[in-house]
C-alpha cells in the first residue's frame, strides 16, 4: 500500500483538493493500492473553503464539507506531497517532495479569491497529480 499526504498551511484549500482530486483520478483508473490524505502544517480545524467545494463538484470530486486536520509527526512510510518548496523545507527530511518538483513551480494559496482562481488551482493540481501517478506507476 502506497500513502500520500498532501500538505498546505491550513488544509482548506490546496491540499484538500489535491487530496479529493486524486481520489478522483485513482477511481477513474481503477487504482486501489494507494491510500490518500491531506493535512495543514497550521491547521486549526476550519471547515473547506466554499469555493473548494464548489470547484470540486464541478469536477466531479467530492464537495462534502470536512474540518481541517493539523499536520502531526512525519510517518516514514507515507509520502509528502507539499504546495511550496517552503513547506518541503519546513517538513525538513525523509519522503517529501513538493508540487514544484512535479510541475516546476509552487501552487500558490487560493485562499480567499474567487471562484476562477480556485478552478485554476485545481487545474495545476491535477496536472501534478497525473505527473505523480505516472511516476508512481513507473516505480512498481
Amino acid at each position: 500500500m502506497i500513502k500520500i499526504c498532501y500538505v498546505c498551511t491550513g488544509n482548506t484549500c490546496r491540499s484538500v483538493m489535491a487530496e479529493r482530486l486524486t481520489k478522483l483520478e485513482l477511481k477513474k483508473l481503477g487504482i486501489k493500492n494507494i491510500k490518500i490524505s491531506s493535512r495543514g502544517i497550521d491547521a486549526r480545524g476550519d471547515n473547506i473553503t466554499d469555493n473548494a467545494k464548489v470547484v470540486l463538484k464541478k469536477m466531479g470530486a467530492s464537495g462534502v464539507n470536512r474540518k481541517s486536520i493539523k499536520l502531526g509527526k512525519l510517518d516514514k512510510n507515507t509520502l509528502y506531497v507539499t504546495m511550496t518548496s517552503a513547506q518541503k523545507a519546513y517538513l525538513g527530511e525523509g519522503k517529501i517532495i513538493s508540487m514544484g518538483d512535479l510541475i516546476g513551480h509552487d501552487v500558490l494559496d487560493p485562499y480567499g479569491q474567487d471562484e476562477a482562481v480556485y478552478e485554476q488551482t485545481a487545474k495545476i493540481l491535477q496536472r501534478g497529480i497525473k505527473i505523480l501517478l505516472f511516476k508512481l506507476r513507473e516505480k512498481q
